[in-house]
């Protein structure tokens, strides 16, 4: 597994155009689409933190709040042999399902 670009708590998802022989990407998360490039990894690491302080300068400028709301409910769907699964490690550690998840979400 790959560990995503990150600045100043903000993720990049970052994608090869063949075509423009470039790195492109955008930062997800948000509301808005800001999006930056970049040649190399160095570049592109650059003009994802150039985008993020933008992007950040913008919403101070325009009072608004940068985030993309959440509610903090996620709804999983998955198989009943999975489901099991989970709920077995979850009795096991002695918690509910939900603090299971939520523990193995954080550590992911």
């Amino acid at each position: 597994m790959t560990k995503p670009m990150e600045y100043n708590g903000y993720v990049a998802k970052i994608e090869y155009s063949d075509e423009d022989g470039c790195f492109i990407g955008h930062i997800v998360g948000i509301d808005d689409i800001v999006a930056f490039e970049g040649a190399t990894v160095d570049e592109i690491r650059e003009d994802f933190h150039n985008a993020v302080n933008s992007y950040l300068a913008s919403c101070a400028k325009h009072g608004k709040q940068p985030h993309k709301a959440y509610s903090g409910k996620i709804l999983l769907r998955t198989s009943p042999q999975l489901h099991a699964h989970i709920a077995a490690r979850a009795e096991a550690a002695g918690k509910s399902i939900n603090q299971y998840a939520v523990e193995v979400l954080a550590n992911a």
